[in-house]
């Protein structure tokens, strides 16, 4: 994909957004639809939801460029900024809603949106979107007054990873004969990212990311730990050994979050130490290393965290620290996901995959992910809420995406 006016390749991300963006935005104009400012409700034709502030910013910033000289007026709203303000750029008119959940939800309790005319509802991030921390406000969402039924609306959802449990909360959101689209291998990681598995414990972790930094020098480093605790920890401590960096999770305020990606994306601070708030979506060029500092709890964030590098054709590299105490669980699902990218297998890390029980993730069919329509492979008759919660809970951490 190229820019229209000058020329210039779209990254993944924004090819990804594009992917819906454009369609929705031309056939709006077709219509012909535009803003109206004489409205003390406004009704967008498009909803879009994301996970965080920082995608769903992307997002709008995307649809702006995009609408540029038509009278499609995208908005975007979300926590952190004054709530006044929102509701006065949403008066401006608005057709196209870009939203976190918890915000988005609190401006239509204020009566200041109306989904009567809600043509596309788009849930980016799909999979995180319906766990068990998302799913309420989106069942909120559907099924607040005058929202079009199912039958009567686009319902959109993306994801690089799309397990099959949230395929069955997921068709409740969609038609009955919605279409199933997969790009490549969903769920598997690319090949141009070289992943390396290190064994450590609790206590040599420090040192090891000191010795990975060493080699890395001034190229961008994202660090990827389970808590914000963690992230704020491990930032002070780099710090302290002369390592220009910053952090970046769900406790610090808007403006730190956007100095923390700017002076990352300027190479002003070529570390950033992130929790999960980061792992998805985010646009961020020249990433050249990856380090899994804490190991998520299921397979699919690893997936997504070392996504962040190797893209649009370029090479990248994924160090994963493993504790054997600790991430165990994790390794029969990582032995596939490392073999499946024709990446090298640590003969000890086979060993551990071997002895592993209770693997998050593992199928002894021979699938990491659900990498194709479930409905395919079976009925969608509900397994039972204990057995979702379990799977989903799994993937819980200590940070607040919103």
């Amino acid at each position: 994909l190229q820019c229209s006016n000058r020329g210039i390749p779209l990254s993944l991300e924004m090819q990804w957004n594009a992917a819906f963006l454009l369609p929705i935005l031309q056939q709006l104009m077709v219509d012909g639809v535009a803003a109206s400012q004489f409205s003390e409700i406004q009704e967008p034709e498009v909803i879009i939801v994301a996970p965080t502030r920082e995608l769903i910013n992307q997002i709008y910033m995307e649809a702006r460029k995009f609408a540029h000289g038509t009278c499609v007026r995208p908005v975007v709203v979300y926590g952190g900024i004054s709530t006044g303000h929102t509701i006065r750029e949403i008066l401006k008119g608005c057709n196209v809603l870009c939203a976190t959940p918890g915000r988005l939800m609190d401006i239509i309790g204020r009566g200041k949106i109306g989904l009567s005319k809600l043509r596309y509802l788009v849930l980016d991030e799909a999979d995180r979107m319906l766990d068990m921390g998302f799913e309420p406000a989106m069942r909120k969402l559907v099924g607040s007054p005058g929202m079009p039924a199912k039958e009567d609306r686009q319902t959109l959802m993306f994801s690089a990873t799309y397990p099959e449990d949230i395929q069955k909360l997921a068709a409740d959101f969609l038609k009955k004969d919605y279409l199933f689209l997969a790009v490549g291998v969903v769920g598997g990681a690319c090949s141009d990212v070289e992943q390396v598995v290190v064994q450590v414990t609790k206590f040599s972790k420090r040192d090891q990311l000191l010795e990975v930094l060493k080699t890395t020098g001034s190229e961008r480093t994202m660090v990827f730990v389970e808590t914000k605790r963690q992230a704020d920890f491990i930032a002070t401590f780099l710090c302290q050994e002369k390592v220009n960096t910053t952090s970046i999770h769900g406790d610090r305020e808007q403006r730190e979050r956007e100095q923390a990606l700017g002076d990352f994306r300027s190479g002003r601070c070529p570390v950033l130490v992130a929790t999960s708030v980061a792992a998805r979506g985010l646009d961020i060029k020249d990433v050249q290393h990856i380090v899994n500092f804490d190991l998520p709890n299921n397979i699919d964030e690893y997936v997504h965290r070392i996504g962040r590098t190797g893209r649009c054709g370029n090479t990248g590299r994924a160090v994963c620290f493993f504790d054997p105490e600790a991430d165990g669980n994790l390794a029969r699902s990582l032995v596939k996901v490392l073999s499946g990218a024709q990446q090298e297998v640590p003969k000890w890390l086979e060993e551990a995959a071997f002895s592993a029980h209770g693997t998050t993730g593992f199928n002894p069919g021979g699938r990491t992910f659900a990498s194709t329509d479930s409905r395919k492979g079976g009925s969608f008759q509900r397994d039972g809420a204990s057995h979702l919660a379990a799977a989903l809970s799994s993937g819980a951490d200590d940070d607040e995406w919103e």
